[in-house]
């Protein structure tokens, strides 16, 4: 039974890897699925430690998309509507031609917002270049501390 459960923990984990390109799977719900598994059905011996860390782990890792999007989009000097264009396609394009979607979607996105807000093309395109820094800096974020959750589970076990 217990080769079964570490199947299926080492399943979410992989599949909280597979959230990082389509949103639509929650990649801290598979983490913490895994953490549970573990803990209910195989030993439930994790420290106090622990589940403080993977709960400040947890809130930096969903803040860590939403601040690397604002970030680079204001960086690149789009617009308030921008940045919100820039999330809601986001999510849009988890749906469109995914994984591709959620990269060409919030830059066509943003582009075309900043140029009905009258933006220069110049100033437009800068601005989707930063949706697209944000989406791949906020990308790598989650991949770091995915895996720094993972393995400190691991140790803990």
């Amino acid at each position: 039974m217990d080769i079964v459960i570490w199947i299926l923990i080492v399943a979410c984990f992989l599949l909280s890897f597979a959230g990082i390109i389509f949103p639509l799977i929650p990649a801290p719900v598979m983490l913490w699925i895994g953490f549970l598994l573990y803990f209910f059905f195989i030993d439930g011996d994790l420290s106090l430690l622990f589940w403080i860390a993977m709960v400040i782990l947890t809130i930096i890792l969903i803040v860590s998309d939403i601040i690397a999007n604002s970030y680079f989009v204001k960086k690149y000097g789009g617009s308030k509507w921008g940045e919100r264009i820039a999330a809601v396609g986001v999510i849009v394009g988890s749906f469109i031609i995914p994984p591709f979607g959620i990269i060409i979607v919030p830059f066509v996105a943003v582009f075309l917002t900043e140029i009905i807000q009258q933006k220069t093309t110049e100033e437009a395109w800068k601005a989707s270049l930063g949706s697209l820094m944000g989406f791949l800096g906020g990308a790598a974020a989650k991949v770091v501390i995915q895996l720094i959750m993972i393995i400190w589970f691991f140790f803990a076990v």
